[in-house]
């Protein structure tokens, strides 16, 4: 049994769709159902159940998937306590550079198993497709974040802040509560640039926003500086490594925070995910 057949069908079984697992592999249909068929004659079960318009996993298949997926894990931790030279440890974020990343960067680089980390700035759906199918080998993420093709670990939880413009009457008080501030200077950012942050800050709002988001942070930022009302909701964190002098950071009173996640393949192995943790959630 080769753990290529097992590759093959995990992603197979994530997929429901030959096509789709084809593509995530970069091989053809053929190749990958010919393994999967190979892999069911040398287990004696079949794993997945096919007709013309859907793939479903059978009771086998179900249990062979659980068993599959811990293969893989075992002989990703097998390469590592061999000592196998470690690649560039390719980690997806969003464009800004904070103070929680350097540290982290810093720990990683000095870590058992130094690894020398590469940032790809991607928005977050292509960073978890990328750590799905293996092009990151970890992935960044703020707020509400639930998925069944990687595992979503919380790292860390940091307070969301209202950014509002220098001239807003609120721009030079100690706190500011969100039901003190106008509706109408609410800008947002539209959900595709960032669907888990955006969902957890609609969360956070009293009332729904009465303009429709629109645009990327950057035009967020720019329209909240140049309207004496204008305002917005980030993680603490995220405007720290997003400065600008049109516009002024005010914490919430009473506070609500965000969480952070660390995104990795089910193939990681738990000691290596551990130690993502710990350089991050510090």
């Amino acid at each position: 049994m080769e753990l290529r057949a097992l590759s093959y069908f995990v992603t197979v079984a994530e997929e429901l769709h030959f096509g789709r697992a084809a593509d995530r592999l970069r091989i053809v249909q053929s190749a990958v159902s010919q393994q999967i068929a190979r892999l069911e004659r040398e287990l004696g079960v079949r794993l997945l159940d096919r007709t013309s318009r859907r793939v479903r996993l059978t009771p086998a298949g179900e249990r062979v998937l659980l068993a599959a997926r811990e293969t893989l894990a075992a002989a990703a931790r097998v390469r590592v306590v061999a000592g196998e030279p470690a690649a560039a440890l390719r980690i997806g974020v969003a464009s800004c550079v904070t103070p929680r990343l350097d540290r982290a960067l810093t720990r990683l680089r000095g870590g058992e198993r130094p690894a020398e980390p590469e940032l790809v700035d991607l928005p977050v759906t292509a960073r978890l497709d990328a750590v799905r199918d293996g092009e990151l080998d970890l992935a960044l993420v703020r707020g509400a974040l639930t998925s069944t093709a990687v595992t979503v670990v919380r790292a860390w939880s940091e307070p969301l802040h209202v950014v509002l413009s220098r001239e807003h009457p609120a721009a030079g008080e100690p706190a500011v509560g969100l039901h003190d501030l106008d509706p109408r200077g609410l800008r947002l950012a539209a959900r595709d640039s960032d669907p888990p942050l955006h969902d957890a800050i609609l969360a956070a709002l009293p009332v729904a926003p009465p303009r429709p988001p629109a645009g990327d942070l950057l035009t967020v930022l720019y329209d909240v500086g140049r309207d004496p009302r204008g305002w917005t909701l980030l993680p603490a964190e995220q405007i720290a490594g997003s400065r600008s002098d049109r516009v002024a950071q005010v914490p919430l009173d009473p506070p609500i925070t965000v969480d952070g996640h660390v995104v990795t393949s089910f193939a990681t192995p738990e000691s290596c995910v551990a130690s993502y943790l710990a350089a991050f959630a510090g």
